[in-house]
């Protein structure tokens, strides 16, 4: 975005996480298998336990922030780089925070890892 000067804007969806129940190996093969494949391998079940099945219905809401502009930069600088990937997350935490009484998510917190 800095190279083209292009705006960042953010976009926050609350109920994808439950459209579809992800299978958690306990044993770590998924994960050795996805690094000896090079693909991440994340099976998934949907209604009535079909894999890779019809999503399970659940309410999902799309949220979108305010663009943040960004000046064109041939050459960013890492804090450069840094300054407007702060911003963006800025931007998510907010969106979260505005909008999450309304989908029911009154208790939950946003953590990036």
């Amino acid at each position: 975005a800095l190279r083209t000067g292009a705006p960042l804007v953010p976009v926050y969806g609350f109920g994808h996480s439950a459209i579809y129940t992800v299978l958690v190996d306990p044993f770590g093969i998924l994960e050795w298998l996805s690094v000896k494949l090079e693909v991440s391998l994340t099976p998934f079940f949907g209604r009535f336990g079909w894999f890779i099945g019809p999503p399970y219905r659940v309410p999902v809401a799309v949220c979108v922030g305010e663009p943040i502009k960004c000046p064109q930069i041939d050459d960013p600088t890492k804090e450069q780089i840094n300054e407007y990937h702060q911003k963006l997350l800025d931007s998510f935490q907010q969106l979260f925070e505005q909008h999450k009484q309304a989908y029911g998510w009154g208790n939950k917190s946003l953590i990036f890892v």
